[in-house]
C-alpha cells in the first residue's frame, strides 16, 4: 500500500509516517517512480507506535522496541520487555513535575508580593 493508504488505514498523517520512517521506526520499500510502498503488517507496526508515544515513551525510546513493534498485542507480549523504558520515562515526567512544581510555587510567591 502507499503511504496515503497506509495513513488512512492507521488513522496518522502521512508526515507522521515520513517521521517515522525518518527515525527508523517504519520501513518502506521504494517503487521505480520514488513512491513508499508498504505491507499490510506497516498498520499493526504504526498503531503500536501510536499507542506507545500516547503511553509516554519518546521516539528514541519505541526505537528499543523496534523488534516488538510488529506484534499485534503488543501489550501482551512478554518478550517485548516496555517495563524498564516505562520506569525510566516515569522517572523523567516526574522530575519534570517537580520542577514545574518549584516554578508555580516561585510565581505565586512573586505575584502574591505584586500590588493589583
Amino acid at each position: 500500500m502507499r503511504i496515503g493508504e497506509l495513513a488512512n488505514a492507521a488513522g496518522v498523517s502521512t508526515r507522521a509516517l515520513r517521521y517515522y520512517e525518518q527515525r527508523g521506526l517504519l520501513q518502506a520499500r521504494r517503487q521505480g517512480n520514488g513512491y513508499r510502498e508498504y505491507d499490510e503488517s506497516a498498520v499493526i507496526r504504526v498503531h503500536n507506535v501510536r499507542a506507545l508515544l500516547d503511553a509516554g515513551l519518546k521516539v528514541d525510546d519505541i526505537r528499543e522496541l523496534n523488534l516488538c513493534l510488529d506484534e499485534k498485542q503488543l501489550e501482551h507480549i512478554p518478550t517485548c520487555e516496555a517495563y524498564v523504558l516505562y520506569q525510566q520515562r516515569l522517572r523523567a515526567v516526574q522530575a519534570q513535575l517537580a520542577a514545574l512544581t518549584e516554578v508555580e510555587s516561585r510565581l505565586r510567591a512573586k505575584l502574591a508580593g505584586v500590588p493589583k
